[in-house]
């Protein structure tokens, strides 16, 4: 199972630069994990790719119903009193935002707070380097 942040998500659905190889570590491993926002995160970026006319409204629905089929077969970290702890210690370790802090506190509780020899999948340069000082092995 490898931990997927939204950013590493969306290479699977908007073709870009990183698409093959989050691909590949898909096609390694096709069990994801993933926090419970990151499908509002890609609706969010869709709908703003959308906007900025990089897609039109019929591609951003078919965008939306594979992610969501691709949903039913992921682990969903769902909120928690636990994931808001370890999300307030981050915020005072790392500088994340409130929504990556989120996303790496869901993946810390998905590895038992024993991240050493876990994939985490991003593509966020502030959010990589907080999950690699954490212990996970950060991919692409």
């Amino acid at each position: 199972m490898i931990f997927f942040d939204s950013s590493g998500l969306l290479p699977l659905f908007i073709q870009e630069e990183h698409s093959n190889r989050i691909q590949q570590i898909v096609t390694k491993d096709p069990s994801l994990v993933v926090w419970w926002g990151s499908t509002i995160e890609c609706f969010s970026s869709f709908a703003r790719l959308r906007r900025e006319r990089i897609i039109d409204m019929d591609q951003e629905g078919e965008i939306r119903g594979r992610l969501l089929d691709v949903k039913r077969h992921w682990t969903e970290i769902q909120p928690g009193n636990d994931v808001k702890a370890v999300a307030h210690q981050l915020l005072l370790l790392h500088p994340l935002t409130a929504a990556d802090s989120l996303q790496l506190a869901a993946a810390l509780l998905w590895a038992d707070k024993l991240p050493s020899g876990h994939q985490f999948v991003s593509l966020d340069s502030k959010l990589s380097k907080a999950a690699r000082k954490e212990g996970f092995v950060v991919a692409p």
